[in-house]
């Protein structure tokens, strides 16, 4: 579904999917908060399954990827929990080591943490971050993902459609 709005083109005396086109959502659209609702993604669910239960379509997997600017499934989705820790297990040989420092930093009613580096010389309090605690921060920050309002779903695949046929030579 998500490839037959792309363009063919001619490539060595072939007619072959123009797998290199891209359209962007607008700008304007993208800040509306309007056309979203914040979403937790839930252990082993799928782009395909959240597609599914939302728009009744899994075919629609690709509205969610787009509206969250995702590109690579497998590295920017969020991974089960086997799959995580096989992750971490081989990327890292030690995961209880130290990846960074973190110190907090305040103005007002706001508090961040700051990564300071591997090097907490000048900030002797500074919070410890492990390896395993970073990946894991970044798979709960890859959960947290965005939807398309489904009562915009139609309008939207519809100005995907177009947009891909327009002509970019």
């Amino acid at each position: 579904m998500y490839f037959k709005d792309f363009p063919v083109i001619l490539y060595d005396s072939k007619e072959v999917t123009n797998l290199l086109r891209r359209v962007a959502i607008r700008s304007k659209v993208k800040t509306n908060v309007m056309f979203f609702d914040t979403y937790d993604v839930k252990e082993g669910e799928t782009p395909e399954m959240i597609a599914d239960k939302l728009y009744d379509d899994p075919q629609l997997h690709w509205v969610v990827m787009i509206v969250n600017n995702i590109t690579d499934r497998y590295h920017q989705w969020p991974m089960s929990g086997n799959q995580f820790l096989d992750y971490v297990n081989e990327k890292y040989s030690n995961p209880e080591g130290t990846h960074h420092y973190e110190i907090e930093q305040s103005s007002g009613d706001t508090t961040v943490k700051i990564n300071i580096g591997t090097d907490n010389t000048d900030h002797p309090t500074a919070t410890l971050i492990t390896n395993y605690e970073y990946e894991e921060e970044e798979q709960n920050r890859r959960r947290k993902i965005r939807l398309l309002d489904p009562k915009f779903i139609q309008d939207f695949t519809a100005e995907f459609s177009d947009l891909m046929q327009e002509s970019i030579i």
